[in-house]
């Protein structure tokens, strides 16, 4: 599914099977995605700000450029995943 540039603000997508999808440059600022399978999505250049990505399936995701600000990825899985030029800042990374 292409969801480029879509405007998900603090959608609940709690446990959403979003594999594959493009969601780069996406606006998922509080976006509630725990739980959420995000194998091989496109996120690049996406706003994740604040958003809730608890135990999140993020392998082999592409993080490249996407604003992670005080994001939590809290046993989040991001084997393989690209985070070049990502932003954590105040991320929580913490495992499970």
């Amino acid at each position: 599914a292409n969801l480029s540039g879509a405007d998900l603000n603090s959608a609940n997508l709690k446990g959403a099977d979003l594999s594959e999808v493009d969601l780069s440059k996406a606006d998922l600022r509080g976006a509630n995605l725990e739980g959420a399978n995000l194998t091989s999505a496109n996120l690049k250049g996406a706003d994740l700000e604040g958003a809730n990505l608890a135990g999140a399936n993020l392998k082999g995701a592409d993080l490249t450029n996407a604003d992670l600000e005080g994001a939590n990825l809290k046993g989040a899985d991001l084997k393989g995943a690209n985070l070049a030029g990502a932003d954590l800042e105040k991320a929580n990374l913490t495992g499970r």
